[in-house]
Parts: C-alpha cells; structure tokens; sequence
C-alpha cells in the first residue's frame, strides 16, 4: 500500500457495491483527471480492494496505481501547503510522475520543489535529483550558509559538491551548469563559480554498505503460532487464543492497536541484537545512496547501540520524524540506536508452492 510521509491516512472506508462499481466505471473511462484517478484508486484499496481486483476492474496496472495515488497525496500537499495557483494549474493536466518524485518530501519542501519546477521548466529526470538534493540537504546538521538561504540553492549545493568530487573536466563543468542554473543567493553563486577556476578535487568518502538481508529459502520463512499455555488448560482457554493471520512479504502478525509481531530465523546478527525493534520502509527511506530498487524492506534497530561509529547507520529524531543516515563525522544530535539489519523480502513468484503437500521433505 502506498503512504505519504505528512499526511495520516484515514480508517478504510466502507463501500456499497454501487459505490465500488461507480469508482470503477468512473476509472475504465477515465473521468476526470490523474488527481480523480489517484483518490478512487485510494478508496478501493482502502476498501480492500486488491490493485490486482482494481486492475482487472479498470486496466490500471498496480505500478500505475500507486503512483497516482502517491501523487494525488502529494498534489494534495500542494493545495493544503498554499502554492501558487499557477503552480498548482501546471499539475492538473499531467504530471503525477513528478509529483511521485517528490513524496520523500516534507509538504514545505514538496511546495517549493514543484514551484522551482515549474519556474525552471524542469523535466522530469531533473525531478527525481530535485527531491534526492532537498533531501539530502535537510540532513545536513550544519549546512553551508553559502547554499543555506533558498530551497534552490540547496539544489545547487548538490552539485556544486558533486561537481567538487569530478576530475572529469566535462562532467564537472556540465555539473557546475546545472549549480549554476539553481544558484538563487548571490553568496550561492560566487561559491559555484569559484570552481571555474579552482580545479581541485575533493574526494568524499563513500558510505558504508547497509546490512541487507534476504530470506532465500520455504524452510527459512518464519511462521508465527501462538501458544495457549501448559497442560492442564480447560476449554475456554484454548478458545481464548486469538486466530493468527499473518500478511505481507514479511508475514506480520498483527495484535490491537498500533503494533505486530513478525518472526526471523536465527541469523547471528538477530541473536546479538539485545534491543531489537522492527520498522517496515519504503526504499525512499533509506539513505540515497543505499537504495536498490523498489521494494519494501523490514528495518532492524539495536536500541541498545547508541554510540556512534563511522561504520554504521544510525536512527536519529529530525522534527519528530526518524531519519537513518551515516555520520562521517560524530554527530551532535542524540542517536536512537543502530541499524543492525535491512531484511529483504524473500521473492515467491507463487505463493501457494510451497504449501502444496508434495514440496514436502519427506
């Protein structure tokens, strides 16, 4: 299921079956807008229609799906977030793939990314690096005063430094180009021109590798099973148990309120955790230059691991968010705990395989 960072999502709405089929017929045709689309794709799924019932339905592909979904949130953002009209008329025809870029945003920065956008009349490779520059620069403890002043110098920060790092004298000056296109502070631009004539490279360190984790074998897919005590037990007891129905790539087993439970095997990383919590992530909340794909991952913390090394990734508390990022440096703020583990879904390409009575071992 899709999530946006800024807005809560509400509780799943309850559809008649006229509702749903008039949300469908409303999607074959194409009514209304990408905006439409995105909100009745949102509402059947949080009716519990599956993206593969709402394709079936209507021929909009899951992938499809979720960005008009993700980008009708965002668009939302915008119109929530006060941004200029014209701004927000550039998005009503077209644009769900940019604005899906820009879901890793706060809504101030989804704001000002879409109006430099527009004003910029940029395309939409340079929207994805948009995102990928504001965000980074937000992690920055103590950014540069230099690049500090406007959301569009923070883009020209981005590859001001990677310009920097370039000994390519033909990437480096394409990269000093684009600094210069998002310079906006007078200070911003005297900072990208002295590399006109400066042509030192500065190396920066590469970032350590996160923990990744994949379960690749039936036999190392954990189940979950609940256990009703010790004998003797009386009846009601045994019926006190709940019923546990795990879902997802990761077999969570949920219990009321707000947690869940989901079971590893035995790897020695889980064993040596003595303060684990699990978080689930999109890959857009991993640090950059560690994601691989588009899938989701489970996260593991090691509470307990709170002092900093320069061989990990840590969780810290930005504006009452949790961040993950390597620190080169000692950090100044306060570290959550460590990342010990990035599990990976195991990849099934069906699903009832291995339930079937003769893949069993004999």
């Amino acid at each position: 299921m899709p999530s946006d960072e800024t807005n809560p999502q509400p509780s799943a709405p309850t559809l008649t079956q006229e509702e749903a089929q008039a949300l469908f017929q409303s999607l074959r045709r194409k009514e209304g807008n990408w905006v439409a689309w995105g909100q009745a794709c949102q509402i059947l799924q949080k009716a519990k229609y599956s993206p593969q019932q709402i394709f079936e339905e209507t021929g909009f592909e899951a992938v499809q799906q979720n960005q008009v979904i993700v980008a009708a949130q965002v668009y939302e953002s915008l119109v929530s977030g006060e941004a200029a009209p014209e701004i927000i008329e550039r998005f009503n025809p077209t644009g769900s793939d940019i604005l899906y870029e820009f879901r890793i945003l706060s809504q101030p920065q989804r704001v000002a990314a879409a109006t430099i956008f527009v004003e910029k009349k940029i395309d939409s490779e340079g929207a994805r690096e948009m995102a990928k520059a504001l965000k980074e620069f937000s992690r920055i403890t103590h950014p540069p005063e230099a690049f500090a002043s406007h959301p569009s110098d923070a883009i020209a920060y981005y590859y001001w430094k990677l310009a920097r790092q370039q000994d390519d004298l033909q990437l480096r000056s394409r990269l000093i180009a684009q600094a210069l296109r998002f310079a906006h502070s007078p200070e911003s631009r005297q900072q990208v021109e002295k590399l006109l004539t400066d042509f030192t490279v500065t190396r920066s360190r590469l970032a350590p590798r996160l923990p990744f984790y994949r379960i690749e074998s039936a036999e190392e897919q954990p189940r979950i099973i609940p256990v009703a005590g010790k004998l003797p037990l009386n009846a009601d007891e045994l019926k006190a148990v709940p019923f546990t129905d795990s879902e997802g790539r990761f077999q969570m087993v949920k219990f009321s309120g707000t947690g869940a439970w989901v079971a590893l095997p035995s790897w020695q990383v889980v064993l040596k955790a003595e303060d684990p919590v699990m978080v689930l992530a999109e890959p857009d909340h991993l640090p950059s230059e560690a994601t691989t794909g588009m899938e989701e991952v489970m996260i593991m913390i090691d509470r307990s691991q709170r002092n900093w090394d320069d061989e990990s990734y840590f969780v810290f508390d930005q504006a009452g968010q949790l961040q993950i990022s390597w620190f080169e440096t000692e950090p100044e703020q306060a570290l959550l705990g460590k990342v010990v583990l990035v599990l990976r879904p195991k990849r099934v390409l069906d699903e009832d395989y291995n339930k079937e009575l003769w893949q069993i071992d004999e």
